[in-house]
């Protein structure tokens, strides 16, 4: 239901779940019906809409408003493509004919006009009707429309004529004057392609609508005398049948129900009627408090209705549409057809059992609601809504052969009539609050009061056990002893799904399900948007659920997905294996096969069964980025390595569970400042300096390696960073280091250059070197020395002791969990062009750290100052470490001449020459990076691709995209001619 203004014009799309309401402010509303959500609005009309209409192929409507305007819209483009210009006055209805190009349209100018909306010209002009015309309407099939005024009349209209005439061959457009001279003469003469087949005479005040039924030769009108009418015609004639009534104000609009023998009426009087057409009485009335209803849509393929009142409109559905069934063992017990069937799941046998007794005081929509069955007895209890409830006990033929006579059946007053013994059975009266319960004869053996006031259902829930649903709790009762087991608060729950160990069970309700244990503890609770309609156990405890557009799972912990999608409402009976069995709403049987991968990956996990999870990671069964939420929400990072391919998730999840070797890998292959930052924060946290070291070459982060170096005792590389400062002209590095050198010859020379000459002069006496004071005494003078302290006491700053100098700081243990052992492992035995490249196991580090050129390769000691920066990614014999990018980058920093020169000598190896490995393909590459199902498809990866699109849309039919796939595959290969002999190069 929605709120809005008032509605005048409603229409369905023939294929989605869409709704269009055109509204009195002059807005037009697109609205999902299924999510109950406004998808978009259409607001150029000035003034009222009064009529609006779908396509029934192409993704366009038509409206008409008082603006006098017919206005075609592009869904997908949004906005108004044309607008049809004609109409003298207000416009009532538009509608596009079923299969040609046109467009009837009927309005207060007294007029009906036909229009191509392909030439975007009016092809006809109906006139005869001598008052305003409320609406026109195209036969389904026939060609007919049938016009209702306010004139008292309804008038079928024979266009023949005008089909033949636009599908003429050979027939030539007529020139713009010919054609104004032809409007005008229809105008005002009336169109000689259109001709009057019936005047219908009959109502006594206006009528403000027609219809046609969808496949008889019957047409229903309505008018102000408070009256439906039911006319019949023939090729000759048409006659009045019958007259309805019942309601006490104008009649809006009536229509035939698409698939029952209903006709649907609403009025004026704030009520909306349903009528049995061939009884012609009223059957089931709706009243709002203060809205008048205005118009009424139906769907054209499923059962539903739209009616839309003062206030906004409302969507619902007259008949039931879920059958009543009942399981047992491999057997599926069902009602179809006034039949109670039988469907064994293993063979696919599927036979009537016996015919159910007609109740005559049933209505259309009071049919069987439930079924019981009795194994025990083979008998069958079926609940109905007729008379307010009822209940009809049936026994069932033994082997199924044969149809049983529906003569021995017991009948009686209930509702929700259930099995709770092998001999006994349970209904509520609700007048009374009680729970009957009767034996197999239908006598009442026992009344026992409910537990709670206002009950509004009970469960079946073990021998001499049932759920009681009140208000706002369900309680779990003892029938033989009279008293709550247990009880939860709960919505109000429509059915009620046991295991088949009858230790968990399902809640369903409007929009969640509720999964409790036997004694209704333990409860975890889904919510679903849309309604929720069915629902079965498997094997192993997960609960498989509908809901209008899809199937879902529940694991026993609370965690849901999608399963796959859905075209169609089904209603679960049976889970078996990867195998679904349902009933659809025509109440056939059905088995839908289904990926049970994923919930049974995510099942194995949180029951620690982890040889089922490495058997399914290395099956490759499972993918999409839903996985990797799920298994980092959970604290399973190390798990989710084996699923992702993109460097900078597989960096991150590293990160996240400790796994150094695996983010080095993706700190190499992308080459980010910020991941080396992020990895030498996570190295040092473990205590792995050796990565630390080359994570800090990697950003160049000077200080913290002379500090590295300083606590780990490595003075060799100390002294190098001194040299390396120097030559960058940074003082206050050069002098950090030779302070964690404790070389104070080096500080007193730093000092000295760097123009601070009395601070020189202190370090210098302060640490026995006499004649670095005495030059600096005489540079200095005399009379300028600074008072120097006590020998006796001061004491030279002296070098740290290192924490170690070989092996990694035993800082912390990250114990490496079993995945990520896996992940190592498997990283070892991934060969070149693998879509899923891991770390491996153990990293060389015999490298990392060295990345330096010898003092003599890289360092100018001739005091040359403007040497510039030096290369520090070349070990001395001029090998790369690490790979191309190790270290620090050759063009990042300027190499000193005689360092550029000892580069440039070339190096020659007598030894054979040796053919390189072939490295991985383009298309290994591409697949390997992609993150969008189009790029995989691109690449050729297109089971990865259907299984992304599967987890991402739930898409499962892929024979509609096969050409698709092929196309864009295609699309995205090339082939260069090669040399002669050799093959083409594919690009």
């Amino acid at each position: 239901e929605t709120k809005s203004s008032r509605v005048k014009g409603l229409d369905f799309h023939p294929k989605r779940p869409w709704v269009l309401a055109s509204l009195h402010n002059g807005v037009i509303q697109q609205w999902d019906y299924k999510m109950g959500t406004l998808l978009d609005r259409y607001d150029e009309h000035e003034g009222p809409v009064r009529g609006v209409h779908w396509h029934p192929t192409q993704p366009i409507f038509v409206s008409g408003g008082d603006d006098y305007k017919i206005k075609v819209w592009d869904v997908k483009q949004k906005r108004c493509l044309f607008t049809l210009l004609g109409h003298l006055d207000y416009i009532r209805s538009v509608q596009f004919h079923p299969t040609l190009p046109w467009i009837v349209s009927a309005s207060d100018d007294q007029t009906v006009r036909i229009w191509n909306w392909q030439s975007r010209q009016c092809i006809a002009v109906l006139t005869g009707h001598n008052h305003y015309v409320m609406n026109a309407r195209f036969h389904p099939s026939d060609d007919l429309v049938v016009s209702a005024s306010l004139d008292q009349t309804v008038r079928v209209w024979d266009i023949t004529a005008l089909r033949k005439k636009s599908i003429q061959p050979g027939s030539q457009p007529m020139d713009e004057l010919s054609m104004r001279a032809a409007q005008a003469n229809a105008e005002l003469f009336g169109s000689g392609d259109v001709a009057v087949k019936y005047i219908l005479e009959g109502h006594d005040r206006g009528v403000n609508w027609a219809s046609f039924h969808p496949t008889l030769p019957l047409i229903a009108s309505c008018a102000d005398d408070r009256q439906i009418k039911l006319w019949r015609m023939n090729d000759t004639k048409a006659w009045e049948v019958d007259t309805l009534r019942g309601h006490v104000n104008n009649v809006s609009c009536v229509l035939f129900h698409p698939k029952a023998d209903l006709i649907i009426s609403n009025s004026e009087d704030k009520s909306l009627r349903v009528w049995d057409m061939s009884k012609r009485v009223g059957v089931q009335t709706f009243r709002r408090e203060h809205d008048r209803f205005w118009i009424l849509a139906a769907h054209p393929n499923i059962n539903l209705l739209a009616a839309g009142h003062d206030s906004g409109m409302v969507v619902f559905k007259l008949e039931r549409e879920r059958p009543a069934f009942a399981c047992h063992g491999t057997m599926l017990y069902y009602v179809k057809d006034r039949y109670i069937r039988s469907y064994d799941f293993g063979t696919g046998r599927d036979a009537p059992l016996t015919a159910l007794r007609r109740n005559p005081s049933a209505l259309y929509n009071q049919g069987a609601r439930s079924i019981s069955y009795n194994p025990a007895e083979n008998s069958a209890l079926i609940q109905s809504d007729a008379e307010n409830g009822t209940w009809e006990l049936y026994p069932l033929p033994k082997d199924g052969s044969s149809v049983r006579d529906v003569g021995d059946v017991k009948r009686g007053d209930g509702d929700s009539t259930i099995f709770i013994a092998r001999n006994r059975f349970a209904s509520l009266d609700k007048s009374s609050n009680t729970i009957v319960v009767r034996d197999l004869r239908g006598d009442v053996t026992k009344k026992v009061p409910s537990p709670f006031t206002g009950t509004e259902a009970i469960f079946y829930a073990g021998t001499g056990m049932v759920l009681v649903q009140a208000e706002d709790k369900i309680g779990l009762f003892d029938v033989q002893q009279r008293n709550v087991v247990a009880e939860m608060t709960a919505p109000m729950v429509k059915y009620v799904v046991w295991s088949g160990d009858m230790e968990r069970v399902a809640l369903l309700a409007k929009h969640s399900v509720i999964i409790a244990d036997k004694k209704l503890a333990e409860a975890v609770t889904i919510h679903e948007t849309i309604r929720i309609k069915s629902a079965a156990w498997d094997e192993a405890g997960v609960l498989i659920y509908t809901t209008l557009n899809h199937i879902k799972y529940c694991l026993p912990t609370g965690d849901c997905g999608v399963v796959r999608t859905l075209e169609s409402p089904v209603y679960l009976t049976r889970v078996h294996k990867d195998i679904v069995y349902c009933l659809d709403r025509e109440a056939k049987p059905r088995a839908v096969q289904i990926n049970a991968a994923e919930y049974k990956f995510k099942l194995a996990l949180a029951e620690k069964k982890y040889d089922v999870v490495i058997n399914m990671i290395r099956a490759g069964k499972l993918c999409g980025e839903a996985i990797i939420a799920f298994l980092q929400e959970k604290g399973y990072p190390e798990v989710a390595l084996h699923f992702v391919r993109d460097q900078r998730m597989r960096f991150n999840l590293a990160i996240e569970c400790g796994n150094i070797e695996v983010a080095l890998e993706s700190a190499q292959a992308l080459d980010t400042r910020g991941m080396w930052q992020r990895l030498g924060v996570e190295a040092l946290r473990q205590g792995n300096h050796q990565i630390v070291e080359y994570a800090y070459q990697k950003t160049k982060d000077y200080e913290k390696l002379s500090f590295l170096y300083a606590i780990t005792g490595n003075t060799e590389k100390l002294a190098k960073m001194g040299k390396i400062a120097g030559v960058r002209g940074d003082v206050a590095s050069a002098f950090h280091n030779a302070l964690f050198l404790g070389d104070a010859k080096e500080r007193v020379r730093i000092l000295r250059e760097g123009g601070q000459p009395t601070l020189a002069y202190i370090s210098a006496c302060t640490n026995g070197l006499v004649e670095e004071a005495a030059e600096l005494e005489a540079e200095i003078g005399t009379e300028n020395l600074p008072s120097l302290p006590d020998p006796k006491s001061v004491e030279p700053l002296r070098t740290p002791t290192p924490i170690t100098s070989d092996a990694n700081w035993p800082l912390l243990t990250v114990s490496k969990g079993f995945f990520e052992t896996l992940a190592t492992k498997d990283a070892e035995k991934a060969k070149l062009g693998s879509v899923a490249q891991a770390a491996a196991e153990e990293v060389d580090l015999s490298a990392v750290g060295d990345a330096w050129g010898d003092d003599d390769d890289v360092l100018n000691l001739d005091g040359d100052e403007d040497a510039g920066d030096v290369s520090m990614g070349v070990d001395g014999d001029g090998t790369d470490v690490g790979g191309s990018d190790d270290g620090w980058d050759m063009e990042d920093l300027d190499l000193p001449p005689e360092a550029l020169a000892a580069a440039d000598t070339p190096e020659f190896d007598t030894e054979e020459f040796v053919a390189p490995s072939a490295g991985p393909t383009m298309a290994s590459q591409w697949s390997t990076n992609c993150h969008l199902p189009a790029e995989l498809v691109a690449a050729g990866a297109f089971d990865t691709a259907m299984r992304l699109l599967l987890r991402q849309a739930g898409i499962s039919r892929f024979e509609p995209l096969k050409q698709h796939f092929m196309d864009v595959f295609r699309a995205s290969l090339g082939a260069h001619q090669g040399l002669s002999g050799l093959p083409s190069v594919t690009v």
